[in-house]
């Protein structure tokens, strides 16, 4: 057994890491979490507005149902992508294409 505090167990959130990591599946779970934090990071008033969100390589892209939501993001991308780097980090989200 993997040895993770001084009684010999690994952290649970530790092992599931480790798992992800193992089985090649941490970059899709990561994803996920990215599109199913969607909503929490970026408020109700923009979810609404929003018609599709997908993780490739690193990046976000975000379909709006809106030109003018998409041109008033635009202007914001730096902050809504600094929220997204803050909560999954750098290796999980490298940019935001608006769409």
């Amino acid at each position: 057994m993997a040895k993770g505090n001084s009684e010999g167990f690994l952290h649970v959130g530790k092992a599931i890491e480790s798992m992800l990591r193992e089985f090649h599946i941490k970059s899709k779970f990561d994803e996920a979490n990215v599109v199913a934090s969607w909503e929490r990071l970026v408020g109700k008033p923009i979810a609404k507005r929003t018609k599709k969100v997908y993780v490739r390589n690193k990046v976000i892209f975000v379909e709006l149902d809106s030109p003018s939501m998409k041109n008033d993001l635009q202007f914001h991308k730096t902050q809504i992508l600094e929220i997204f780097r803050k909560e999954f980090g750098v290796e999980t989200v490298g940019d935001i294409v608006l769409m």
